[in-house]
């Protein structure tokens, strides 16, 4: 087994400072190094244009150009650079697995991939200039792989596949932008219709009037539908789903099988994080295994984590935090083999 763990990071403050702030943390960080050794394996194969991407990010999420802004000051780094390891446009998308349940009162997923690209840093970020607050685990710093807002909209995205990519933001880009500008799903289906996508995913929402919603997105459609249960290929879509999907299929099918409409969040969550249900995954070597669970109750405004399998969540009161109570824990632990 490995021990590891994730950082807790609270901020209140205008999104620059914040920016500016993460910056000066991350000079020494081995996030960073981690970074240029992963672009000196492996040529980008994509290109940044500073104007682009700060009108696409003025367009839809200003407050976070001006983080982008702040990060590069806090690094003392070039624009481009940061663009490049940060930015979430234009940019590859990692691929991965993750298996998601929606009902109307919560949402649950798994966050499948390789652990050497995991950040580990579990965000609660209230801005004081532009959106609302926000819960989550970070992606490339400014970005989200899954999370709440203050309104308890909720939001998990699923890989799909990298086929025929646009000009766009990358998955964990738009789960930010739609957590800090939407409080509700009309307004987050209107958003993702609108941004553009560079790839395929499904975005899984829930909010605190109970409505649940999948959006299947592509470079050239959208569509949603209401299903509870997303692993990693379309339902609507499927004419854009991946030619091999069996494996996807395989922890369907293991949802469909131990999970029903009634189970409580915390069944739900005991299925998704237990490694012998057949959703909760180990095939790290094949950039394939769960690495967190994690869990948004909407009304309650809490959010739960844990970091590999058979663990008992972290539950974080966001509506306390909100009212300024600080968390008294700065880290998350946990284990994987």
């Amino acid at each position: 087994m490995k021990h590891f763990y994730s950082e807790v990071i609270q901020y209140r403050g205008s999104h620059y400072d914040f920016g500016f702030w993460q910056g000066k943390q991350l000079r020494e960080s081995p996030l960073l190094s981690n970074r240029e050794k992963d672009w000196r394996r492996r040529k980008p194969r994509f290109s940044i244009d500073v104007k682009e991407v700060q009108a696409a990010y003025e367009t839809y999420a200003p407050g976070l150009w001006e983080e982008l802004v702040g990060l590069r000051d806090g690094l003392q780094m070039p624009l481009d650079q940061v663009l490049r390891n940060f930015g979430g446009y234009r940019v590859p998308a990692p691929r991965g697995g993750c298996s998601t349940v929606v009902t109307n009162s919560y949402l649950v997923r798994n966050y499948d991939y390789h652990p050497k690209t995991y950040e580990g840093r579990f965000v609660l970020y209230a801005p004081t200039d532009h959106g609302y607050a926000t819960i989550g685990p970070s992606q490339r710093i400014v970005g989200r792989m899954d999370g709440m807002n203050e309104h308890g909209l909720s939001l998990a995205y699923n890989f799909m596949h990298r086929k025929k990519p646009g000009n766009g933001f990358i998955c964990h880009a738009i789960g930010r932008i739609v957590l800090q500008n939407a409080k509700n799903i009309p307004e987050a289906v209107q958003l993702l219709k609108d941004i553009p996508h560079r790839h395929s995913f499904s975005y899984v929402l829930v909010d605190r009037a109970g409505n649940k919603l999948t959006v299947e997105a592509t470079p050239r459609n959208i569509t949603t539908h209401d299903a509870s249960l997303c692993t990693n290929h379309f339902h609507t879509l499927k004419e854009e789903n991946r030619r091999v999907i069996d494996e996807s299929i395989e922890r369907m099918e293991a949802l469909k099988r131990h999970w029903h409409d009634n189970q409580s969040l915390t069944e739900t969550f005991a299925l998704l994080n237990d490694p012998q249900k057949g959703v909760f995954v180990e095939n790290y070597k094949s950039w394939a295994g769960t690495i967190h669970t994690t869990a948004y109750d909407p009304l309650k405004l809490e959010a739960w984590i844990a970091l590999g399998g058979n663990q008992q969540p972290t539950k974080v009161n966001f509506a306390n935090w909100l009212q300024g109570e600080n968390l008294s824990i700065n880290k998350i632990k946990g284990e994987i083999h």
